[in-house]
């Protein structure tokens, strides 16, 4: 079945970040639409919103559809012009600010760039104070300093232990350490000792072998450490690890990054330090 084309604009005064993010997150429930992505951010003189306009027009005819816009912009001249396109306007602004101003009985700041500027500088710190946490202590790196995590993630190698980090701090401002499991682990059949005394902040990461042999493939073909029976080995010995010590772990083989991330953070009680 040949897939409906169509062309989704997401313009913003600033980023667009919130744009993108809210419209695709919408447009991720519908199926059977290839869609194609055009992003103008920094869309704030008239001059380039008569080009957006025109570059609007040439999708709709091209299309045959016309095209949906995902808007936050703030300034009413700009939106004005980009509504007299062939399009259907979807305005973020528009559909939630005014129920809020009427709730709240003022007007809003009408100001660009709140949401992911350098205004809060605290969140801003806090944020970057995360990373490079996280990348200081990616891979067992540094585990005298452990004790200064907010959640350490364990797992035996590419089970998604750095991505996982990685995005816990970029989106949360969490502090979070990883520590790998190898298979010198496996024949102790303990718990690493640098890992005993911060126990209370270990979180596992696991995945079915064949998702485990899949990306390991990609990374060393036909090696024994990609191997279907090495994963296996590994697998059930990881998961009777973390039962064994009381570890809570998650299966993330279905599952996105955006979605471990918020799960580890419900299960382990820790707060969002930061938004946007």
């Amino acid at each position: 079945m040949t897939k409906q084309k169509r062309t989704v604009f997401y313009l913003s005064d600033r980023t667009g970040i919130t744009a993108e993010t809210l419209g695709h997150s919408l447009l991720t429930q519908f199926d059977g639409i290839e869609w194609e992505t055009v992003n103008v951010p920094f869309l704030d003189d008239m001059d380039n919103a008569q080009a957006v306009l025109a570059q609007i027009n040439h999708a709709a005819e091209r299309d045959g559809h016309r095209p949906l816009v995902f808007s936050t912009l703030l300034k009413p001249e700009i939106l004005e012009v980009i509504k007299q396109a062939n399009c259907r306007i979807f305005d973020f602004f528009e559909t939630f600010i005014r129920s809020i101003e009427e709730e709240l009985h003022q007007p809003f700041a009408r100001m660009a760039g709140r949401s992911h500027g350098l205004q809060h500088h605290l969140s801003y710190f806090k944020r970057i104070a995360a990373i490079n946490y996280v990348m200081a202590h990616d891979d067992g790196v540094n585990p005298k300093h452990f004790t200064d995590a907010d959640i350490i993630l364990t797992g035996v190698s590419r089970s998604g232990k750095t991505p996982t980090c990685l995005y816990l701090g970029l989106q949360y401002g969490i502090a979070a350490a990883n520590y790998p499991l190898t298979p010198d682990d496996m024949d102790v059949q303990q718990l690493p000792a640098v890992l005993e005394p911060v126990k209370h902040k270990l979180f596992g990461l696991t995945l079915t072998p064949a998702q485990l042999h899949f990306i390991r493939q990609e990374r060393r073909p036909d090696s024994q450490y990609a191997s279907l029976a090495q994963c296996q080995r590994e697998i059930q010995w990881q998961e009777a690890l973390f039962s064994r010590f009381d570890i809570p772990y998650l299966d993330t083989t279905r599952i996105s990054i955006e979605e471990i991330s918020a799960i580890i953070l419900d299960r382990c009680g820790l707060k969002r330090q930061l938004y946007g």
